[in-house]
């Protein structure tokens, strides 16, 4: 079984800068991570080791009771970062997170509303959310409404896929004829380059195992890529998930990662997916169907 890697995958610089700056700290014990600093349950546990608090993503509501607390790379509003006055804040947010920050705010000024593609709830969104609530979040082409406003700013989350942020620019123009629309390309380039490798990777595939967190954001964007294409795919944390039987009556697997995966589990992955490529017998499957595989991907 031959194991093709995608030419981009894994962790972006923000988040490499984020875990650089986290282990930088001398008195991690002091510290509160405002959410997941990266999506991976290892990397997670190894700052927990190092002494850090962490309050998940879904407990905004309560303030961290550490005197520090460390803004992730997926950032903040301005309102939530407010609220934490009198404590020290080590920010490591993303700079290209931070540039849709400054858009949102400079076209929110020109009395434009905000129109953001990308995922309702996800750490990111609610950093613009927050701030301008009367901002519309879009998840699907599908889900684009008429009748928004005069004026309209459409920009992205950053790990939205490209061609689904065009598309929505494209449909909110079509459904606003009379309206000032404003394209606000905000989709970060890791994402983008990480994007057109699985493009051109799931052309040379019969299947795909796509390493990241469960609830990565683009580590799922790989996933759906495959699925848009029938392809069977799966996503896996680390080499244990994987099982040899998925692999039967494939020759030819893809394996890609999301931006918070650490090389040395993309590595892992790939180590174990050429193991089992020496224990199963590759022939060509008819349709490259296998039901078991497939199923994986949404567990």
């Amino acid at each position: 079984m031959l194991v093709i890697q995608a030419q981009a995958m894994g962790m972006c610089f923000g988040v490499e800068d984020a875990i650089s700056s986290a282990h930088s700290l001398k008195n991690p014990q002091d510290v509160t991570i405002l959410g997941e600093i990266v999506h991976n349950r290892r990397v997670q546990q190894d700052l927990l080791d190092l002494g850090f608090a962490s309050q998940g993503e879904q407990e905004r509501a309560e303030l961290p009771v550490s005197s520090g607390v460390l803004v992730t790379a997926h950032g903040i509003s301005d309102a939530y970062r407010s609220r934490l006055q009198g404590k020290t804040i080590i920010d490591t947010t993303c700079p290209l997170v931070t540039r849709v920050h400054k858009m949102a705010r400079r076209y929110h000024e020109q009395g434009y509303r905000l129109v953001l593609a990308g995922k309702k709830g996800h750490v990111e969104v609610l950093g613009i959310t927050e701030d301008y609530p009367d901002t519309e979040v879009i998840q699907s082409l599908e889900s684009v409404s008429a009748n928004l406003g005069p004026k309209l700013a459409v920009l992205a989350q950053t790990t939205t896929p490209s061609d689904l942020f065009e598309a929505i620019f494209e449909r909110v123009v079509e459904l606003h004829p009379h309206s000032q629309v404003e394209k606000l390309d905000t989709v970060c380039k890791p994402t983008k380059q990480r994007q057109q490798a699985i493009g051109a990777l799931l052309k040379r595939v019969q299947a795909l195992v796509v390493v990241g967190g469960a609830h990565s954001n683009n580590t799922l964007r790989l996933c759906e890529q495959a699925e848009k294409l029938g392809l069977p795919n799966v996503r896996v944390e680390d080499p244990t998930e994987l099982n040899s039987e998925w692999f039967r009556g494939l020759s030819v697997v893809g394996l890609s990662a999301g931006t918070s995966t650490p090389a040395d589990a993309i590595a892992a992955v790939y180590r174990r997916l050429l193991e089992i490529g020496r224990l199963v017998r590759p022939q060509i499957a008819r349709g490259f169907t296998n039901k078991v595989f497939t199923s994986r991907a949404h567990s």
